[in-house]
């Protein structure tokens, strides 16, 4: 097939849609804004030998953030980018809103405060080699951390340091480095600290030795969040092979020991009494229920006498973030101060948080920041570092706890179950009104973005104001990308019971998981090719660009065998425009593969992302954000979920929550990065799982010919054996090399 019938032909002029609250104002702006007013308070620091050091007030969770930094750095400085050492900032709360990660926000909104820091660094540096070398500023060049002077005189930045150093604080006024003259920022860079991380030379939580800090771990409930009300083998507790303490703190009971391993021998024998689960008897179909209860009503009329109409409605079940690094926090917790250390993406709320709970004054507990092993909105969240703090002051001695990787997906933070109802009315191919209706679990937003929220409502938009915490930000993040006459996209939430985040895209996965699957049905109404549908009716030109880029190199439309197909998506979102193009094999002989302790199923073969996302500061850094994003899109539509019954979660630890493993991961993978004229980054972080999610699931709907309701598509078959709920905890392994591959 030629590649302009691949792409489709212009259907009829689409029916113009007004704009969304997001496309004037989004979550980028929002978080923008909370922190203009402390977002100069950053230093860098040019060391005796040369090197500059900067501490990042953003956690630095596995997304390349810290190699970034150290890019926009050495740019501006002219200094190569092995001289520039960045590390994490701990709870700064002069920052008030400046010191949270999330939203895909970090570049976004540091990218210009860094540049010029750097570029005031630079400029005191050229002042000191003026005096120096006798020349006039103007006359001087830098390159690779040397100022060179025109009759080839020059001297270092290392031996500049000093006399640079400013004594006071003045107003200065900066030239940034015109984009033109980039030599670091755009180019393909290997992350600053890959070479420690896979040789374990780099230290996360539990690598870091603080003085008497013994692993700590807890006995929790079997239901969820059921209160301990006491331990009744207290004193054989203490008498057991190195335990050292044992505390009651308000979500367990703790046990310290020499080890991890006599932490999980004490656990297990625990008689420990709690309360009973916050939800009861809770299972999925009870809190489907309700969320069915709470469901919007649809405010366009059913079956309308002219036109065509196209009603969906979806399920998607509750999800854990699955990080790959359990949760954790070491405390040291005195009489008069606090220190605390742990991977945290609002690090001022923990600090508060840890001061209000062990009664100190906010001054007196520092919170040292540590570089995260994942998190996908995991550490928004300061849950174990609020608990070691408490065990910590239970105990008076230093706590490294530890989270067993069975209590995260049976205490820890979900992502909320979700029905999403869309309802299209067309008038032959041109769309009249798109309607979709969200219902959710609520999501908690107490890690930040909700106090930024109201502390910036007299500057957000009139339709925001006074509409709801998630509501507000449910709007600040959907803009549906096509012109479908009177579009209106709308959150209600129901049932506070549950431990939510937002598990990377907050609201978004689901949303536009639901209405591209929405807008093939669509197509097939009009009778058009799915692509040739979207292009006709697209919005925006960037979103345009990236679908007609995706389609051309994944080669949209070719001849596909039965059981195998394509599926297309595209979303808008964080400044910027991701589309993916995914084929999927739902054959018999693939689906039914045997697995050796995993999941089959349906598997994609190959996915295609095109990316625009405004000024790229690290090319190789956003082919590895769309990598995982590929990897998440398929294992929310295929395979990963957890499953609620009797008031508590099945799942226990990665061998029964079925991420993406390599069996299910994609043969080839392409990832193409739009060239754009923007002069700032947008968002990357989050940007490609919301259309990789959606295509998967458009794949798996034209290869089967039925349209998923429920997803991931494997939930109704329990794919495991259940773990005990009592003990706690498993029995520690004594055969691992056992299980390896």
């Amino acid at each position: 097939m030629a590649a302009d019938l691949r792409l489709g032909t212009p259907a009829e002029a689409s029916v113009p849609s007004p704009p969304q609250i997001a496309a004037l104002f989004d979550l980028e702006d929002l978080q923008d804004t909370a922190g203009l007013a402390t977002a100069n308070l950053i230093t860098i620091t040019i060391n005796s030998d040369g090197t500059a050091s900067f501490a990042l007030p953003r956690a630095e969770v596995g997304q390349g953030i810290t190699t970034s930094t150290s890019m926009i750095i050495a740019e501006e400085l002219d200094l190569p980018v092995e001289k520039v050492n960045v590390s994490l900032a701990p709870a700064r709360p002069e920052l008030v809103f400046n010191q949270l990660t999330g939203g895909s926000n970090s570049t976004v909104s540091t990218y210009t405060p860094i540049r010029v820091a750097a570029n005031i660094a630079k400029g005191a540096l050229l002042q000191a080699a003026a005096i120096e070398l006798g020349y006039a500023v103007d006359q001087l060049t830098s390159k690779q951390g040397v100022i060179t002077a025109p009759d080839g005189k020059s001297t270092t930045y290392g031996k500049l340091a000093v006399k640079a150093a400013g004594a006071t604080t003045k107003s200065v006024q900066v030239d940034l480095k015109a984009r033109s003259a980039f030599t670091v920022v755009g180019k393909p860079h290997t992350r600053v600290d890959a070479r420690d991380i896979v040789t374990g030379k780099k230290q996360f939580t539990m690598d870091l030795q603080v003085p008497d800090a013994l692993p700590t771990m807890l006995c929790r409930a079997t239901g969820l969040n059921g209160h301990p009300t006491g331990l009744a083998n207290e004193a054989a507790i203490l008498a057991m092979p190195g335990v050292t303490d044992v505390a009651v703190i308000p979500t367990g009971v703790a046990v310290r020991a020499k080890t991890f391993g006599q932490c999980i021998d004490a656990v297990r024998a625990m008689k420990a009494q709690f309360g009973a689960s916050v939800v009861g008897a809770a299972d999925d179909e009870s809190i489907l229920a309700e969320l069915r209860k709470a469901e919007i009503p649809l405010a366009v009329p059913k079956l309308p006498l002219l036109g065509i109409q196209v009603d969906t409605d979806f399920e998607f079940m509750f999800r854990s973030s699955a990080a790959l690094e359990t949760n954790c926090a070491i405390a040291d917790v005195r009489d008069d101060h606090a220190t605390i250390w742990s991977g945290l993406k609002s690090p001022i709320v923990a600090q508060g948080k840890i001061a209000e709970a062990v009664r100190l004054p906010v001054s007196k507990v520092t919170v040292n920041v540590v570089t995260g092993g994942g998190s996908f909105g995991h550490k928004l969240f300061h849950d174990p570092a609020l608990e070691a703090a408490r065990v910590s002051k239970a105990m008076g001695k230093p706590v490294k706890l530890m989270w067993h990787r069975v209590d995260e997906p049976r205490q820890g933070r979900m992502h909320p179950m979700v029905t999403s109802r869309c309802r299209a009315t067309m008038l032959g191919d041109q769309v009249l009104t798109f309607e979709q209706r969200h219902t959710s679990v609520t999501t908690d937003f107490s890690h930040g973005l909700g106090e930024m929220l109201v502390a910036t409502a007299a500057d957000l938009p009139p339709g925001l104001v006074g509409v709801g915490l998630s509501q507000s930000i449910f709007l600040l993040t959907q803009d549906l990308p096509y012109n479908f006459g009177v579009v209106t996209q709308l959150l209600d939430e129901t049932d506070t019971h549950f431990n939510t985040g937002s598990m990377r895209s907050i609201y978004s996965q689901d949303v536009a998981c639901a209405s591209e699957l929405t807008v093939d049905l669509m197509a097939k109404k009009a009778r058009k090719d799915p692509l040739a549908f979207r292009l006709a009716n697209i919005k925006y030109p960037e979103v345009k660009a990236v679908l007609e880029k995706v389609a051309e190199v994944g080669n949209w439309g070719r001849t596909m065998a039965p059981g195998t197909a394509q599926g297309i998506a595209v979303h808008r979102e964080y400044k910027g425009a991701t589309a993916f193009l995914v084929e999927i094999d739902c054959r018999p002989e693939t689906v039914n593969r045997k697995i050796a302790n995993g999941v089959g199923g349906p598997r994609v073969t190959k996915v295609v992302v095109a990316v625009d996302a405004g000024l790229v500061i690290n090319p190789r850094g956003i082919e590895a954000q769309m990598m995982s994003a590929a990897s998440d899109g398929i294992g929310l539509a295929l395979t990963n979920s957890t499953h609620l019954k009797d008031g508590h979660f099945l799942e226990a630890s990665w061998d029964n929550y079925f991420y993406t493993r390599e069996w299910n991961a994609p043969i080839e993978f392409e990832c193409v990065i739009m060239p754009s004229s923007s002069d700032q980054p947008g968002g990357v972080g989050e940007a490609g799982v919301p259309a990789s999610f959606a295509a998967v699931a458009c794949a798996y709907a034209r290869a089967t010919g039925t349209v998923p309701k429920r997803f991931p598509i494997n939930h109704d078959t329990l794919s495991f054996d259940v773990k005990p709920y009592v003990p706690s905890l498993p029995e520690s392994p004594t055969d691992g090399l056992s299980h390896t591959y």
